[in-house]
C-alpha cells in the first residue's frame, strides 16, 4: 500500500509540472484555449517589439510565455484565417488568393473539417466572437455550421465595417441583434460573458477575432489624444491599438476571476502584416513591405503564447512556425484526433514551443499565386515574382482595373528570383541570388512542388461547385 501511495504522488507531481503525456502534446487535463486575433496589425506596433505605441496588457501576456520571433501567416485577411481554421495552406482550397468580399457567392470549402469542429469533437465548448470572413452568401458556411456553440459578431461580412457600429448590424448565434457601439468593446463584453457563463464541466474554446486596427481608422478619442505626435493617421491607428490591448485585458481579467488562469493557453497574432501602402500607419521594422506583400513585413507577424506552469516565462522561439500549425497543436493538447480525410499541412508546434526543439518544418511555403511565390527553408528564402509588391502600392489596395493591369504586366515580364539569409537579414536587403544560384534550385524546386499541388484560386460561384449549395448558385448565362 506504501508502494502504491507513493507512485501516486510522484504521478501527482509530474502532471502538477505538466507531463506532456500523448504524442508530445496531450495533456491529462485537457487547457482551455483563448486565441486572440488582431487585424492589419504591425510587427512593431506593440509594446514588446516597438517603441511607439503602449501595449501593457499584451505585453504582460508576452513576458508570461513566449515571443514567437518567426510566425508566419499569409499576406491577407481570408487565406490567413483560412490557414488557421483549416491546418492547411489555403492553396489545397482555392483561397490563396486576395480577400472575400462583400456579396461573393464563395466561401471556405465546406470539404474542409475546422478547427472548431476538432475541438468539439474532442469536448469542447466552442465560442467565436468578432470577424468572420470566410463566407456570407450561404448559412452553411457561417461559424456555427462549422463548429462553433456560438457567435458574435458581422454575419453575414460586409465590407470592413465601421468600428463604432450602429444598432442592428451585429448578429448573437446568427440572428440579429440590437448592440451598438465601439465594436473592441462589443466583443469584449461578448466574450467575457461567454467566459462567465461558461459550462465548468467542458473545456472552451474561445476564438476573439477583433477588427482592430484594420481601416477604416477609428477610435474614441481619448485613445488616440496620448498619440498625436505620431501625425493625424498614425495616431487614431495608434489609439486603436491601445483599446483593443485594454479590452484584451479586460478578457485575461475574466479568465483569472473565473479560476481559469492556470489552466488556459493564450494565443495573441496579427492575420497578417500591417499596412504600410496608404502612408505612415503600421510599421513593420525591421520587416520590409507589408500586407499583401510576400516579403517580411506582410507575412511575418508580431505572436506570442502563454500557458502558466507549461511555456516558460519571458522565452523566446527563434524556429520558423506557421498558422496552419495551431490546428494539430490545440488538437493534441486537447487530446482529440487529426486523423482526417484531407492531410494537414501544420504540424504539432508544442516541442518547439516548450522544449526549445527545432521547427517541425523543414520548409513553409509563404504562398504561390499565379507566377508568384515564396518559400522558407531554414534560414533561406525565395521570392518569386515578388516586387510588384514592395514597399509601393500592394495588390490589396489596388482597384479590380489595377489588378488586372497589374496581371497583364506581369505575364509579358521575365521571371525575377530573390534570394534571402533571413539570420543575417531580416530587412530582405541583400539579394543573395546570383551568389547562389545552386540554393535558388533547391528551394524553387520546393517551390514548384507546391505550386503544381495548387488548387485554381476559387474566384467565382461556378468555381466552388463542388462544396457550394447549389440552390445558392445563380446560373451561368447562356
Amino acid at each position: 500500500m506504501k508502494m502504491k501511495t507513493v507512485f501516486l504522488a510522484q504521478a501527482l507531481a509530474l502532471l502538477g509540472m505538466g507531463c506532456i503525456a500523448k504524442s508530445g502534446a496531450a495533456e491529462s487535463s485537457q487547457p482551455n484555449i483563448v486565441f486572440i486575433l488582431a487585424d492589419d496589425l504591425g510587427y512593431a506596433d506593440v509594446g514588446f517589439t516597438g517603441p511607439d505605441i503602449k501595449t501593457p496588457n499584451i505585453d504582460k501576456l508576452r513576458a508570461a510565455g513566449a515571443k514567437l520571433e518567426a510566425f508566419y501567416t499569409l499576406s491577407v485577411c481570408t487565406p490567413s484565417r483560412c490557414a488557421l481554421m483549416t491546418g492547411r495552406y489555403p492553396i489545397r482550397y482555392g483561397r490563396q488568393y486576395n480577400v472575400l468580399r462583400p456579396g461573393q457567392k464563395v466561401g471556405l470549402s465546406l470539404d474542409e473539417r475546422l478547427l472548431p469542429q476538432a475541438l468539439r469533437e474532442a469536448g469542447y465548448a466552442t465560442v467565436h466572437v468578432g470577424k468572420w470572413h470566410l463566407g456570407e452568401f450561404d448559412p452553411a458556411y457561417w461559424p456555427m455550421q462549422r463548429g462553433f456553440d456560438h457567435t458574435y459578431g458581422y454575419i453575414p461580412d460586409q465590407k470592413h465595417v465601421v468600428h463604432n457600429a450602429p444598432s442592428g448590424v451585429l448578429q448573437r448565434d446568427e440572428k440579429p441583434c440590437a448592440d451598438a457601439g465601439w465594436l473592441p468593446e462589443l466583443y469584449t463584453q461578448e466574450a467575457v460573458r461567454r467566459i462567465e457563463q461558461r459550462d465548468p464541466a467542458k473545456p472552451l474554446f474561445l476564438y476573439l477575432a477583433y477588427n482592430s486596427p484594420h481601416g477604416p481608422h477609428d477610435c474614441p478619442p481619448e485613445y488616440s489624444k496620448p498619440y498625436a505626435s505620431l501625425g493625424a493617421t498614425r495616431s487614431i491607428y495608434a489609439g486603436m491599438v491601445a483599446q483593443m490591448d485594454e479590452c484584451i485585458g479586460r478578457v485575461i481579467a475574466a479568465v483569472e476571476k473565473a479560476g481559469m488562469r492556470g489552466n488556459t493557453l493564450f494565443v495573441f497574432a496579427s492575420d497578417n502584416g500591417g499596412l504600410t501602402t496608404k502612408g505612415d500607419i503600421a510599421h513593420n521594422t525591421p520587416f520590409r513591405a507589408g500586407k499583401g506583400s510576400l516579403y517580411e513585413g506582410g507575412v511575418r507577424v508580431v505572436a506570442c503564447v502563454a500557458w502558466d506552469g507549461h511555456i516558460a516565462a519571458g522565452s523566446v522561439v527563434k524556429a520558423p512556425l506557421h498558422m496552419v500549425d495551431w490546428f494539430p497543436t490545440f488538437v493534441g493538447l486537447a487530446g482529440g484526433s487529426v486523423e482526417q480525410k484531407l492531410p494537414l499541412d501544420g504540424r504539432d508546434a508544442w516541442p518547439t514551443i516548450t522544449q526549445g526543439k527545432p521547427s517541425p518544418h523543414d520548409a513553409i511555403l509563404l504562398n504561390t499565386v499565379g507566377r508568384a511565390g515564396a518559400i522558407r527553408m531554414g534560414d533561406w528564402k525565395l521570392v518569386r515574382n515578388g516586387k510588384s509588391d514592395d514597399d509601393g502600392k500592394g495588390s490589396a489596395d489596388m482597384s479590380r482595373d489595377e489588378q488586372i493591369q497589374k496581371r497583364r504586366e506581369a505575364l509579358s515580364a521575365a521571371d525575377t528570383y530573390e534570394l534571402f539569409n533571413l539570420a543575417q537579414d531580416l530587412s530582405e536587403t541583400n539579394d543573395l541570388a546570383a551568389s547562389e544560384p545552386e540554393r535558388v534550385k533547391q528551394l524553387l524546386s520546393r517551390l514548384d512542388v507546391f505550386t503544381q499541388e495548387a488548387v485554381p484560386p476559387i474566384m467565382k460561384p461556378e468555381d466552388a461547385k463542388p462544396t457550394t449549395p447549389k440552390s445558392k448558385i445563380p446560373k451561368k448565362a447562356k
